[in-house]
């Protein structure tokens, strides 16, 4: 049966590149075609996604309102997100393209992170836990591995050097040969995600929460990095992963010279991780223009009551 990404996960073919000589070539219908399951994913996003909509079903159960919007956002946008970048076939050709896995990068690194971070988990989980529970998860928030972990000029230094250490040392090459590394660098990149995005929402109640003005100054660093990287892997003549690519090149005939892929991926990388910081730099600026006018309003009805207070208390 010749061996196809419909019927394998893409962990599947990792241990030999010579097995994927009849492998098809990737087109665009390939993501919504090549579908497979990877069981780590899988079990990770079913159980992920169950928890949090067992947690909005307690809510509703006892009366309470809980957005759908954040319903949607963390199990449609964060966890569906991350089971297609991980089991479509995106995550079919993520070791056969370097392209296809830097698009699988800025979604598990950027997106899933933002998504899962308007779903505010923490407090829904606060919500809705037992009290030894949600005392236990208190405790976490408050102690001081989670200020650390949350600290912002930590958490920015982690999402800036990550990328560097995962393309310009082994460990790339490295999950391209074990299937157990290379899920792992999926939880990886969307944890960094998580501990840099998280804190800059602002939704949940996290330690490592700063001011608008800051929020914003720390998005704006992030965007020359992102240019610079891309540039960076664009320019670069030796290629990322080693003889990985080239061996794959020569069992699989349809595929782009390798250090053509590698000049779109670095470009892949450029264009979409500024976009995407600049729409989350435009939903700071709104949350900081609502956040602002929501103060203006209870400025005002403070005045108004002092105001009133003063009237009832002057005997003219």
């Amino acid at each position: 049966m010749p061996l196809t990404p419909a019927l394998v996960p893409a962990s599947a073919l990792l241990a030999a590149p010579a097995a994927t000589s009849d492998l098809p070539r990737f087109t665009a219908s390939s993501v919504f075609t090549a579908w497979g399951i990877d069981p780590i994913p899988f079990i990770v996003t079913i159980w992920v996604a169950g928890l949090y909509l067992l947690g909005v079903w307690t809510l509703r159960n006892r009366g309470d309102r809980w957005p759908v919007g954040r319903t949607l956002a963390f199990v449609l946008g964060g966890m569906g997100t991350f089971y297609v970048a991980t089991s479509s076939g995106i995550g079919a050709y993520d070791t056969t393209l370097l392209s296809v896995h830097m698009v699988q990068h800025m979604l598990l690194g950027m997106v899933v992170p933002l998504f899962l971070a308007l779903g505010a988990p923490v407090t829904l989980a606060l919500r809705t836990l037992p009290p030894r529970p949600r005392a236990w998860l208190l405790a976490v928030l408050h102690s001081r591995v989670a200020k650390v972990l949350s600290f912002a000029p930590l958490t920015l230094a982690l999402y800036v050097v990550s990328p560097w250490a995962l393309y310009f040392t082994g460990w790339y090459e490295a999950t391209l040969h074990s299937t157990f590394q290379h899920d792992m660098m999926h939880f990886h990149l969307v944890a960094v995600g998580a501990l840099f995005f998280w804190p800059l929402m602002g939704i949940d109640p996290l330690p490592g929460r700063i001011g608008y003005p800051a929020r914003m100054l720390v998005v704006v660093l992030t965007l020359p990095f992102h240019a610079f990287l891309g540039i960076t892997i664009m320019g670069q003549s030796s290629l990322i992963g080693g003889d990985w690519y080239p061996d794959l090149h020569r069992t699989l005939t349809w595929l782009p010279e390798p250090l053509d892929d590698q000049h779109t991926a670095g470009g892949i990388l450029w264009s979409s991780g500024d976009l995407i910081g600049l729409i989350f730099f435009a939903v700071l600026f709104v949350q900081w223009v609502r956040a602002s006018m929501k103060e203006a309003e209870r400025e005002d009805r403070r005045l108004d009551r002092l105001e009133r207070l003063a009237a009832s208390a002057d005997p003219d």
